[in-house]
């Protein structure tokens, strides 16, 4: 019918995942179907996101999100795994992009962020939440990451029905998507705007006053206002994808809902979820091939819909789906984007719910696109991937997952083709990158692709330093130092590095910044 005000997104009561953990240096072991994320700019060919070239691109992601709430920016920073580390993991899992939400309190002149370990992160000292943003969006972006920019909340407070509140005008709305997309026009790495997060009926009030589609009321029809702000974002950027969620009842109101009378229901479905009424009022748009539907699905652990206790789950839940939103892709009208979906798992409905909504959005690259709800361990209606110390991993929920993420370049294993053209086995590659510097210390990522023809089993990476050097902490392996010499080894559980995998092995170290000599991976030198 809804979904419930009080789990309108982001909510940050700490949620313990009881599941079995994933160190951040393992690598995927599932072959990705398709290379990355595409080339330059994307834009859109029938139901399908299509890069520069032409070339099918599917969009496998997942939410990082803090920057909406009172923090200003991303969650996670407060923990002992650096930023970069976190989307390391992402992007090894099979994440090829990134949804950030945000509020429109971070993009203020003066807003602050807080809840950053100035010890895990000093680069980030001192930044605003937009610097922050454009770290992050650099690192991704160098990963092979797209990035999706969303509009949660007018305010860091909360989440509203309408794209407009009282102390946020539409105006401040349309102008600040203008600023986004000037800031980064001539960046592919961010691809497009998600305009406003989840709008819906208002609560429980029984009269029409939230978002509607397709009813004409410039101040509540949803579909009018993602033009006019969409169409503003083209008129700065054309090249960005301008990504729309639903509502919750098209009429905005939930009159028929709650007069007791089954007969006269509403079709309401999930707040942002309900694109029933796209197919007779599409969104138009001044710039053809931008518009992506982009549909939130939720399971129990967020609200129980009538539909998860019909006898006939959950073979009924296809055909909702196509009733809500699944149609825009299989008449080829317009690509799909699940902006949102996920579940805490803790009712066995919701697994089953989970494996079938994969199963629905396809396999391949030619399959809908989505963002999964959330890194975040901190959501209290879903959990995250993430566990409670930002590097471990529920694996529960990624071996569901996993077969239909698409790895961007760089960021995940490819699959191996044998033939007289392998490299010999044993043979590797290094890179390093110097991430930050300060008085008596340094931190830094050695990068350690496999070359080679055959996996490395169990890899381990050995590099020295000069005399004077010292370990402080290290991550995405178990990180040791003997004399001079560091060892970088892999855990027991995720002992492979396949033929072109790569790992990423970070470090604080106290001393002078040195780089790193000699570097082996199992005994083969870089």
């Amino acid at each position: 019918m809804f979904r419930p005000k009080a789990f309108g997104g982001a909510v940050t009561a700490l949620a313990t995942v009881a599941a079995g953990v994933f160190l951040a240096a393992a690598v995927s072991s599932s072959p990705a179907v398709a290379a990355g994320t595409g080339t330059g700019y994307l834009h859109t060919n029938g139901n399908q996101i299509v890069d520069s070239t032409g070339a099918t691109v599917r969009l496998t992601g997942i939410n990082w999100f803090g920057m909406e709430t009172d923090n200003k920016t991303f969650h996670g920073l407060w923990s002992n795994n650096p930023w970069r580390g976190q989307l390391d993991t992402m992007a090894r899992l099979g994440y090829n992009t990134l949804r950030v939400p945000y509020s429109n309190d971070a993009l203020k002149a003066g807003a602050t962020a807080s809840g950053v370990n100035d010890f895990v992160n000093p680069d980030l000292v001192g930044l605003s939440p937009l610097q922050i943003l454009d770290k992050v969006i650099d690192y991704a972006g160098s990963k092979g990451m797209r990035i999706i920019l969303d509009r949660h909340r007018p305010t860091s407070a909360g989440q509203s029905p309408l794209w407009y509140t009282s102390t946020v005008s539409e105006a401040t709305w349309i102008n600040d998507w203008k600023m986004l997309a000037q800031r980064y026009a001539g960046n592919p790495t961010v691809i497009g705007a998600d305009l406003h997060n989840e709008p819906h009926a208002e609560g429980t009030n029984p009269a029409a006053t939230g978002a509607c589609w397709g009813c004409g009321d410039i101040t509540r029809d949803w579909r009018l206002a993602a033009e006019r702000a969409g169409n503003a974002i083209l008129g700065v950027q054309p090249n960005w994808l301008i990504f729309v969620e639903g509502v919750s009842c098209p009429s905005g109101g939930l009159s028929d809902v709650w007069d007791n009378d089954p007969s006269n229901d509403e079709d309401c479905g999930w707040w942002g979820g309900n694109l029933s009424k796209a197919g007779e009022f599409p969104v138009r748009l001044s710039v053809p091939n931008r518009l992506v539907y982009s549909p939130h699905e939720y399971a129990t652990s967020v609200y129980r819909q009538s539909w998860f206790d019909a006898p006939d789950y959950p073979a009924n839940m296809p055909a909702i789906w196509d009733k809500y939103w699944g149609y825009l892709y299989k008449k080829n009208i317009a690509p799909i984007m699940m902006g949102e979906f996920g579940s805490t798992l803790a009712d066995p409905k919701d697994r089953v719910w989970l494996e079938r909504l994969m199963a629905y959005t396809g396999t391949g690259v030619t399959g809908m696109s989505f963002t999964y709800w959330s890194w975040n361990p901190n959501s209290g209606d879903t959990g995250g991937i993430a566990l409670d110390d930002w590097t471990n991993v529920n694996t529960t929920k990624q071996a569901i997952l996993q077969p239909y993420l698409i790895p961007p370049t760089g960021g995940g294993t490819p699959p191996t083709t044998g033939g007289p053209t392998d490299p010999p086995p044993g043979a590797c590659t290094a890179t390093y990158r110097q991430v930050n510097a300060w008085q008596g210390g340094f931190q830094g990522e050695v990068t350690v692709k496999n070359t080679g023809s055959a996996a490395v089993n169990p890899w381990s990476v050995t590099w020295t330093w000069p005399s004077g050097v010292t370990l402080g902490s290290g991550w995405n392996a178990t990180v040791t130092q003997s004399g001079t010499t560091v060892t970088a080894a892999a855990p027991s559980h995720a002992p492979s590095l396949p033929a072109g995998g790569s790992v990423t092995v970070g470090f604080t170290a106290n001393g002078a910044a040195s780089a790193p000599g000699t570097v082996k991976l199992s005994g083969a030198s870089c």
